[in-house]
């Protein structure tokens, strides 16, 4: 029978201590699989979105991390990255589903290349205002449900809402006030085919180019303009080469703060609930905030010598009346049941 030598089994008793001290520091860096017994592991998140550092919806973002954070008592943790740090929305969104990236403030609109539901919200002219964009978008109605809905199919998870607000158009050749003065501008636009199909309707030349390459785009001159709202085009400065703004009011959009559903099937039922609470919060504070704000980029545009044009009821009506005659051209993409539906209750608001 052979013996073990002293040091032999001396070398044995520490290669056992060594593991066991190892496997009692080893800790969580993503995911929420299940802790050892009486062990709570650190789940730590990623979150990207396309806004500027510091904007209303970067606070949000922020917000929600804080939010996280406090009612898991730690358990959770999110780290955001503005401003196209880690990809622009089409980036997002497919990382996302992949299950790459854990969470996202995503304009839900600019992924019709996935699936074109998504830019279901984005018909021309739904909204005339805030009232009627809180019934339409932000309760239980057809377009949250759709958005909702058809990102799960996806492996996204909706956790809630955030405004982007009303697009209007810029551009640097002159003032649009009729539907005629579109004619030949050639404007850069999200990925949606609504908003695409309501440029072309008056004779642009709609182009598609990712948020983090627009700057340089209009700088450059390969476009004349973009659809955008207020505060995002000043927030990146997309108004230093554009000097004319029309308030088209033409789509009233809205984001989602959305989460893989990789990521969310990894948490507890508990780290979920404070996922979905902190969310409700973050919704309320960034609509509330975002729409004071409104008025104060208005003057800060005009400060800086850009032309703020507000249409008059009637002008609104030329582009609108063009707008809502294409919502049937839409039919077949979007469903005409869910037109229809859409429809009722846009009437029911009257």
């Amino acid at each position: 029978m052979f013996r073990k030598s002293k040091p032999f089994m001396i070398c044995i008793a520490l290669t056992t201590a060594v593991s066991l001290i190892a496997a009692g520091c080893s800790s969580s860096s993503s995911g929420g699989s299940a802790a050892p017994s009486g062990e709570t592991k650190t789940v730590n998140m990623r979150l990207g979105h396309v806004f500027a550092a510091n904007s209303v919806t970067d606070q949000a973002s922020k917000k929600l991390a804080e939010l996280v954070e406090q009612k898991t008592s730690g358990a959770v943790k999110i780290s955001v990255f503005p401003a196209s740090q880690i990809g622009g929305d089409e980036a997002l969104g497919q990382n996302l589903s992949r299950g790459t990236l854990d969470m996202a403030f995503l304009n839900q609109g600019s992924l019709a290349g996935m699936d074109p539901l998504l830019d279901f919200s984005y018909l021309p002219y739904i909204a005339e205002n805030n009232e009627q964009a809180d019934k339409l978008f932000y309760g239980s109605g057809i377009i949250p449900t759709t958005i909702k809905e058809t990102l799960k199919k996806h492996n996204i998870h909706a956790l809630g809402f955030y405004e982007l607000e009303f697009r209007g158009l810029t551009n640097s050749k002159h003032l649009v006030k009729t539907p005629a003065d579109m004619k030949g501008l050639k404007l850069r636009v999200p990925g949606s085919r609504a908003i695409k199909g309501f440029f072309e309707a008056v004779e642009s030349q709609a182009v598609s180019i990712p948020m983090p390459e627009l700057y340089t785009s209009l700088q450059q001159g390969v476009v004349d303009g973009q659809d955008n709202g207020l505060i995002i085009t000043y927030d990146n400065k997309l108004h230093e080469t554009n000097k004319y703004i029309t308030r088209l009011n033409h789509v009233y959009a809205s984001g989602t703060m959305s989460i893989s559903q990789k990521t969310w099937d990894s948490l507890t039922p508990e780290q979920q609930k404070a996922l979905e609470e902190a969310a409700a919060e973050t919704q309320q504070w960034q609509i509330s905030e975002n729409r004071k704000l409104i008025d104060s980029y208005v003057q800060k545009l005009k400060d800086e010598n850009i032309e703020v044009i507000d249409l008059s009821p009637e002008e609104i009506a030329a582009f609108k009346d063009l707008g809502q005659s294409l919502w049937d051209k839409f039919a077949d993409v979007y469903g005409a049941n869910r037109m229809n539906k859409l429809r009722e209750e846009i009437a029911a608001l009257k």
